[in-house]
C-alpha cells in the first residue's frame, strides 16, 4: 500500500557530525516511519508520519557540530514503510560539504578517565559528536568504509553500539575501543632509519617497539626528564617537551635552528589558561573557540610570573594557546598508575624548516629524526595533513592567522548567480588552496612555504584528494603573476587553462569574498611582497578593485631593496636604502645608528647604482623592518614578521603606559611621504627620544597616511567602502588606528580567512569563477 511520503533534503555540514543518528532517534520519538541516508551532498529523509515535529527538530535541536543551510521538502507517493533505520549510503551530484575534524567531546572526556567504562584510558575514544572526519576520509558519502578506519574490524560490542540508536556511537564511523581500535606505540627514530618492524611481531619489545601502556608511559617519562617527543596527532605529527623547562625549550631551539619564533604551548585545561594567561578581556566568542571543537591555538597575553619558559615565546608578551582535543594528547598529561606531567607542554608542528608537516612514520623517520628523542606513534592512518588553526583576538572577534584544523574545509558561502569550478591554487608562503564549486568556496588546511620541494608535493597530493572529495571538475586554475613561483609551475602542470591574478589584487577579492561582498571598493593591500605588473615588488597598495580588474591609485613611497631574499630578512638593508635616499649624510646617520657598517652602507649604495640585484620596491613590509632596525629593536629577522612583531609589541608598551589616544590623529596634514616617516623617526631616535615612543609614532604617522590617502580617493572615486587585507594588518595596533581614521567609512576586513597570504587562494578563485562565467 503507498502512502503520502515526504522526501526532505538536508544542505550543509550534515555528515561526521552524528546528524544521522539523530535524525533516527528523532524519529522514533515521533513515531515517524522511513529512512535516513547520505547522499553524498546531502542527507536525505523519506518520512511517513509527523513530519512538522521532524522539520521543527531538525531547524532547533540539530547536533551542535552541524551547520543547516537549507532544507527542502516535497511529497510522493511511496510504500509504507514498517520502521525508520539509516540505510546503506548513495552519491548524488551536488554541493558537498566536509566536516573538519572535531575536538573531543566532554563526555567522551569523562569516559576516558572513567575505570567502570570500557574505553577507560583509551586513546581513540570518539563518538558521533567528535574525533577525526576530514583527515581520515578517502571519499565522500563519509562512510566507515572510506575512511582509514575501514583498516580496523569492529568487535561486536562496537559494532553494536554503531547499530543500535539508543548509543551515543550509532552510526559512529571512527567508533572503536582497546579491543578492536588502533594502536599507539613508541619507538626511538635514531634506532630505526631503515624503518619500523611490524606491531603485530611477538617480540616488537625486542625490536625497539612499545605497545599501547608502556608506550604512553615511556614517553611521559621522557617529557619529565626533560626529553623531545614527536606525538601524532590527528593531522600530523608535533614536537613535543616540558613547556616550563627552560632547558628541553632551549634543547627544541637549538636542534630546530629556530632561535626565536614562537613555540605553541598545549596547556591541560582552562584552569591552567586561567592560571597562565590573561582572561578579562576574551570574548566569550574566543573563549567558545579555545573551549569548543575546534581548538585552535589563541594568542594570549601571559600572566606576570607565569610558569611557561621565556625562551617559549622571546620577547612576546603573548603565547600561543591551545587545549587538548584528543584523548591521546589528555593522556600525555594525566594517565593512570604513572606520576605527574608538567600541566604546560610545548606543542609545535613537527617538520624540518621548509617542509609539510610530518604526516607517517617514514616522514618521522627521515625528517624529524634528528629533533626528538622518540616518537609516539600509531597505526591509524593520517590521509589530509591539518596543521593547528592559530587565531588572534581583534575587538572580541576571531582574527584568524592560520586556518587548518578545525576550520578547514568549510566552505565560504557567495551569493552570486555564478557556476562552474575554479581552482585557485594559492601563493608561495603559507600556501592554502581553494576550490570554488558554484556558490560555495572550499579553502583547504594549511600546507605551508612552497620553497621545499617537500611541501610541493604535498601541495599537488592535497589539490588532487580535495578535488576528489568535493567531486569537482575545475575549468581553469588561478596562480599569482610571480613567474617564478613553485605555486604557478603546479597550476601549469595540471592541464587546465591558468590564469594569473596579481597578488595584492587577489588580497582584496579574498576580503570581499570573506565580507560577501562583491561591488566595487577601495583596497589598502600591505603586505611584505608580491609582483606588480609593472615588473616591480609591490608590497603597500591602493586599488580600485571590481570583479573585472582593478586600477592602481597609489602606494607608499618606492623605494630601493637590494639583496634579493637578504633583504626580506635584514632590514637594515632596507633602512640603509631609505635613509641613503631621503636625507644628507644617510652613511654618518646609519653608522651613528648601528644600523650598519661604512663598508656596508658603500656595499648597498654600489648595488643600487650599478643595478645590481637591486628592485624598486614598495613593501610596506619591509617598511616595518626598516622602522625597527631604525629603532634598533631588529637588524634582522630569524623568521618571517620578527622584525616587525617586535616593532609592533615596543608600540604597544608605550601605548599602554602613556596617555596618547586615537584623537590625536591628524590625517588632514599626514605625512604621505612614508620615506619621510622612516627618515624623522631616524633623526629623533639620535637625540635620544625612546624607542618605543617613536615605534608608536611610526604606527600612528603610517595610519594617518593611510586613511589620508583613502579618504582622498573616496572623494575622487565617489567609492565609500574600503577594504583591508595583506599579511601587515595582522598587525592589530595599525589595523585599530586604520579603522579609527577611517570610521565614517565602511570598512571589510578579515575575520576567518587569514588577512595574510593563507587566505589570497580564496580571492583567486573568485577571480577565477567570475572569468568563466563572463568569457
Amino acid at each position: 500500500m503507498k502512502m503520502t511520503t515526504h522526501n526532505i533534503r538536508v544542505y550543509g555540514i550534515v555528515q561526521g557530525v552524528g546528524f544521522r543518528p539523530f535524525v533516527s532517534r528523532t524519529a522514533e520519538e515521533y513515531g515517524i516511519r522511513g529512512t535516513v541516508s547520505n547522499r553524498g551532498s546531502y542527507v536525505e529523509i523519506m518520512a511517513q508520519g509527523d513530519v512538522d515535529s521532524l522539520i521543527y527538530a531538525l531547524r532547533n535541536r540539530a547536533p551542535e557540530r552541524s551547520i543547516i543551510l537549507n532544507i527542502i521538502q516535497k511529497t510522493c507517493e511511496h510504500e509504507a514503510y514498517d520502521g525508520f533505520e539509516i540505510i546503506d549510503s548513495s552519491r548524488d551530484e551536488g554541493d558537498i560539504f566536509v566536516s573538519p575534524d572535531i575536538g573531543i567531546c566532554d563526555k567522551c572526556a569523562r569516559e576516558l578517565y572513567d575505570r567502570n567504562d570500557r574505553r577507560y584510558m583509551h586513546p581513540f575514544i570518539n563518538c558521533t559528536n567528535c574525533g577525526p572526519r576530514l583527515t581520515i576520509l578517502d571519499a565522500m558519502p563519509y562512510d566507515r568504509e572510506r575512511t582509514s578506519m575501514k583498516d580496523f574490524e569492529m568487535c561486536p560490542e562496537c559494532e553494536y553500539e554503531y547499530t543500535h540508536s539508543e548509543s551515543r556511537r550509532y552510526d559512529a564511523q571512527p567508533v572503536c575501543c582497546p579491543n578492536c581500535g588502533p594502536v599507539v606505540y613508541a619507538y626511538d627514530p635514531k634506532a630505526h632509519r631503515n624503518g619500523l618492524p611490524s606491531i603485530e611481531a611477538e617480540n616488537s619489545r625486542d625490536l625497539g617497539l612499545l605497545i599501547g601502556r608502556e608506550a604512553i608511559i615511556s614517553v611521559r617519562q621522557a617529557i619529565r626528564d626533560g626529553r623531545i617527543v614527536a606525538v601524532k596527532g590527528i593531522g600530523g605529527y608535533h614536537l613535543c617537551c616540558d613547556a616550563t623547562s627552560v632547558q628541553a625549550v632551549s634543547r627544541l631551539r637549538e636542534l630546530k635552528h629556530r632561535p626565536m619564533k614562537p613555540f605553541a604551548v598545549m596547556m591541560k585545561d582552562m584552569s591552567v589558561v586561567e592560571r597562565e594567561c590573561v582572561l578579562d578581556d576574551i570574548s566569550d566568542e574566543i573563549r567558545e573557540y579555545l573551549t569548543g571543537y575546534q581548538r585552535p591555538i589563541v594568542l594570549l597575553e601571559e600572566r606576570p610570573g607565569t610558569k611557561i619558559a621565556s625562551s617559549v615565546s622571546p620577547d612576546n608578551p603573548s603565547v600561543g594557546v591551545m587545549l587538548p582535543y584528543t584523548p591521546l594528547h589528555m593522556l600525555l598529561f594525566d594517565y593512570e598508575g604513572d606520576t605527574s606531567v608538567s600541566d604546560c607542554l610545548v606543542m609545535t608542528s613537527a617538520n624540518a624548516s621548509g617542509a609539510p608537516i610530518c604526516r607517517t612514520d617514514e616522514d618521522a623517520i627521515n625528517e624529524i629524526v634528528d629533533f626528538t628523542d622518540i616518537v609516539l606513534s600509531n597505526n591509524r592512518t593520517i590521509r589530509t595533513r591539518a596543521d593547528d588553526s592559530v587565531m588572534d583576538c581583534y575587538n572580541g572577534r576571531p582574527y584568524i592567522i592560520r586556518r587548518s584544523r578545525g576550520f578547514a574545509p568549510l566552505p565560504v558561502m557567495i551569493e552570486s548567480d555564478m557556476t562552474g569550478s575554479v581552482l585557485g591554487i594559492g601563493g608561495e608562503l603559507k600556501n592554502t588552496f581553494c576550490i570554488a564549486k558554484n556558490n560555495l568556496y572550499y579553502p583547504s588546511a594549511y600546507v605551508g612555504d612552497m620553497a621545499d620541494i617537500r611541501t610541493v608535493a604535498a601541495l599537488k597530493e592535497s589539490v588532487a584528494r580535495m578535488i576528489e572529495l568535493l567531486e569537482a571538475r575545475p575549468e581553469l586554475v588561478v596562480a599569482d603573476m610571480h613567474p617564478k613561483y613553485n605555486t604557478t609551475a603546479v597550476a601549469e602542470e595540471l592541464g587546465l587553462p591558468v590564469m594569473k591574478v596579481q597578488h595584492h589584487y587577489a588580497h582584496i577579492l579574498s576580503c570581499m569574498a570573506e565580507n560577501g561582498y562583491l561591488d566595487e571598493v577601495l583596497g589598502v593591500s600591505f603586505d611584505g611582497t608580491g609582483y606588480g605588473t609593472d615588473g616591480t615588488i609591490w608590497g603597500g597598495e591602493f586599488l580600485r578593485c571590481r570583479l573585472d580588474g582593478f586600477d592602481r591609485l597609489g602606494s607608499i613611497t618606492p623605494f630601493i631593496q637590494s639583496g634579493g631574499d637578504l633583504s626580506s630578512r635584514e632590514g637594515w638593508r632596507v633602512a640603509a636604502a631609505i635613509l641613503r635616499d631621503s636625507v644628507q649624510d644617510g652613511d654618518k646617520l646609519c653608522q651613528r645608528l648601528g644600523i650598519c657598517s661604512e663598508m656596508e652602507y658603500n656595499m648597498l649604495a654600489q648595488m643600487a647604482d650599478m643595478d645590481v640585484n637591486s628592485i624598486v620596491s614598495t613593501s610596506a613590509g619591509r617598511l616595518f623592518d626598516a622602522a625597527s632596525a631604525v629603532l634598533g629593536i631588529r637588524r634582522h629577522s630569524t623568521f618571517e614578521g620578527e622584525a616587525s612583531t617586535a616593532l609592533m609589541y615596543e608600540a604597544m608598551r608605550y601605548r599602554s603606559h602613556s596617555q596618547d589616544s586615537f584623537s590625536m590623529m591628524n590625517i588632514k596634514e599626514a605625512e604621505m611621504n612614508t620615506s619621510r616617516i622612516v627618515a624623522d623617526i631616524a633623526s629623533d631616535r639620535l637625540e635620544g627620544r625612546d624607542p618605543g615612543e617613536l615605534a608608536y609614532i611610526f604606527h600612528q604617522r603610517l595610519a594617518e597616511m593611510i586613511c589620508s590617502r583613502v579618504i582622498t580617493l573616496s572623494e575622487e572615486t565617489g567609492l565609500r567602502t574600503v577594504a583591508l587585507s595583506g599579511g601587515v594588518f595582522q598587525n592589530k595596533l595599525l589595523l585599530e588606528l586604520v579603522e579609527f581614521g577611517l570610521r565614517d567609512m565602511k570598512i571589510l576586513r578579515h575575520s576567518l580567512i587569514p588577512t595574510n597570504d593563507g587566505g589570497i587562494a580564496l580571492g583567486q578563485a573568485l577571480a577565477g569563477m567570475y572569468r568563466v562565467n563572463t568569457m
